[in-house]
């Protein structure tokens, strides 16, 4: 299937749904507190996304039951909000999407729940700093695959393994489009279609830390690491333009 290029009008539309999903996040983040449900924390959610005209796009999509990802520790991707308390020392995943006019956003944090370990620091700062050094190192003309592999010899050098099975995606007039981006190379990375201008996609480095294979829950959605040690996510949209990626999910 061909990889979609967009025109700049639907750049615009993409970046305005982009921009709610970051405006979402960031007021999660100054306001979840320690004493919180997840299942408060993801009315919370929906309620801002819909404060600003656009539909909360997880929810029901594939069946899931909410709007808000909410990962909590073990927790890597898909956390089911449930009526969990949230405590000081806890990391929880953030992920979010957005459909606004018929396009889509999506992004994703990982953030501390006040004072966490340095270990837990560590965990966080390399889904963050690997996603952002790799949104600085696309050019147009790169195969996805030396993306991906930009993407898995980042996470490795700081120790840590990327979750296999699961991957970073194309978006636009649907929530998932082509291409799957992992976070691991499979093949030779100078294969396959290459970034142009006009593509939208999203990266979602998700990190583990000693093992990558995936655990599901009994949820049929919470997604852990066989380790079951904790783990992180993050996540930007992006759109190719004059050669860069530009980041489309900013507040």
């Amino acid at each position: 299937m061909a990889i979609a290029i967009r025109k700049p009008d639907e750049i615009i539309k993409l970046k305005r749904a982009g921009e709610i999903v970051g405006k979402t996040l960031q007021y999660l983040s100054e306001n979840i507190k320690a004493g919180m449900t997840l299942a408060q924390i993801d009315e919370m959610g929906e309620a801002f996304v819909r404060s600003h005209g656009a539909i909360p796009s997880f929810k029901g999509l594939y069946g899931f039951p909410a709007s808000v990802c909410t990962s909590l520790n073990e927790v890597v991707i898909h956390g089911v909000p449930t009526n969990k308390i949230i405590q000081e020392g806890d990391i929880l995943g953030l992920d979010i999407g957005v459909m606004l006019d018929g396009y889509y956003g999506d992004a994703a944090i990982t953030m501390p729940i006040g004072s966490i370990s340095k270990e837990d620091e560590a965990l966080i700062a390399c889904s963050k700093d690997v996603l952002y050094g790799a949104i600085d190192a696309i050019k147009q003309g790169m195969h996805f695959k030396e993306l991906v592999q930009l993407l898995e010899e980042s996470i490795r050098g700081r120790g840590f393994v990327p979750l296999r099975d699961f991957c970073g995606h194309g978006i636009g007039t649907k929530p998932h489009d082509e291409p799957n981006i992992p976070n691991y190379l499979e093949g030779k990375p100078k294969q396959g279609p290459k970034i142009r201008n006009g593509m939208v996609f999203c990266l979602e480095p998700m990190i583990c830390q000693k093992s990558g294979n995936p655990v599901i829950l009994e949820d049929k959605w919470s997604v852990t690491s066989e380790d079951g040690m904790r783990c992180s996510h993050y996540e930007h949209q992006v759109a190719i333009i004059d050669g860069k990626a530009h980041i489309l999910t900013l507040p």
